[in-house]
């Protein structure tokens, strides 16, 4: 919310808020009375997100502040699920790097991982992206 904001008395020869000129050439002599209060632009809408939603996003966010993690989330989105070795052809980085990248989008909630046998299978979490939508008031 914006406080109301009181519009002050201009200095001589400047406008008015009322579109007179004040001072010697403006025509208006003695101590003008006060102006009430103006207001600077409507109040916006109080968020529909609770504190520990914002806490939660706002960590999704910072997973998604690498680039790297961006491209890695794309490619998944696009191709559904994808082993490291995939993944590491995809986006051209080592396999140690897209672990580490993995691993932090899987931490964020951004990811789903499913161990079969020695390897790793990795997707979107689809339900993630739908709480990501309500951030921004997308309703999925």
């Amino acid at each position: 919310m914006h406080p109301e904001v009181p519009v002050r008395a201009a200095r001589a020869g400047t406008a008015r808020p009322t579109g007179r000129r004040s001072g010697p050439a403006g025509g208006a002599s003695g101590s003008a009375p006060e102006a009430a209060p103006a207001r600077c632009c409507p109040p916006l809408a109080r968020p529909e997100i609770s504190t520990e939603d914002a806490a939660n996003a706002a960590a999704v966010f910072k997973a998604l502040a690498d680039p790297h993690r961006v491209e890695i989330l794309n490619f998944l989105a696009r191709g559904g699920e994808a082993c490291v070795c995939d993944v590491q052809a995809a986006v051209g980085l080592s396999q140690p790097t897209v672990s580490f990248h993995l691993r932090k989008l899987v931490e964020a909630g951004l990811l789903v991982r499913e161990r079969r046998g020695a390897w790793a299978y990795h997707a979107v979490d689809r339900e993630a992206l739908a709480r990501l939508a309500r951030v921004f008031g997308e309703d999925t």
